[in-house]
């Protein structure tokens, strides 16, 4: 490109250090980053982000952190927090959203999502429930994926009613669920034996526009097979080879 005297713009670099990071070759996006520097392009938000990702990802927080130093937005906070999360370090993930407070930058709900789901991973259930709360509580709505976040921690933590609740709420506030949503649910129903909800489920998602795919039904038939309720198994599997599935 630079050959035939085209000169890439911040979307080129940034989309070049993206695709770098994903195949955590995180080295080469820095050099990109820097080069991008060096000709006279400047770095937007996004890029920093991307950058922020790909450190976190291979576990080199302190260089993330002193890139978000230069550009502390919302959106680059929201990275790092992230990646601290999916590094299992809450504490500091915790601690820069009191930072983000200080600085006066709003945390969204992207940023609480990261901890919720941190918290739901680690089974601090309490905590997550607690956090939850607070999101709403600072105005912040909650979509359906920091919904399904907490659900699926609550189904996985034994905490079945509290999430059949919380599904029920989104029922009737009329949110648009999406099959991840109604496949967490109906995991939940499996772990604790109610197959004939899980199939209502099924039934219900249909009815409601939403079509399941394999993980719905490889959930129920798996968890039918394990508990010896092999022709209801063999029925599903049937319907998954019928609507090409399988």
């Amino acid at each position: 490109m630079i050959k035939e005297g085209l000169k890439p713009n911040v979307v080129t670099y940034s989309t070049l250090m993206d695709g770098y990071c994903l195949v955590k070759e995180v080295n080469i996006a820095k050099h990109v980053f820097y080069t991008m520097t060096q000709m006279g392009v400047n770095p937007n938000v996004h890029s920093y982000s991307i950058m922020i990702n790909g450190l976190c990802k291979i576990r080199r927080v302190d260089e993330a952190m002193n890139l978000l130093n230069m550009v502390p937005t919302t959106v680059t906070y929201s990275s790092l927090i992230d990646g601290l999360c999916k590094l299992g370090r809450i504490s500091c993930a915790w601690d820069l959203i009191d930072e983000m407070h200080h600085r006066g930058q709003a945390a969204d709900v992207i940023t609480y999502t990261s901890l919720l789901d941190a918290f739901c991973k680690n089974q601090y259930l309490d905590m997550a429930i607690a956090l939850f709360k607070k999101i709403k509580e600072r105005g912040i709505q909650p979509d359906v994926y920091t919904y399904t976040v907490l659900i699926d921690g609550l189904c996985k933590g034994a905490r079945l009613k509290s999430a059949q609740e919380l599904f029920q709420h989104l029922l009737i506030k009329g949110y648009h669920l999406n099959v991840w949503t109604y496949n967490v649910m109906i995991s939940g129903l499996c772990k604790e034996g109610l197959f004939d909800e899980a199939l209502a489920m099924k039934s219900k998602m249909e009815d409601n526009g939403c079509i399941p795919n394999v993980v719905t039904f490889e959930r129920i038939i798996c968890a039918l097979f394990e508990t010896d309720e092999k022709d209801k198994a063999e029925k599903l599997l049937r319907e998954m080879i019928a609507k090409g599935l399988l």
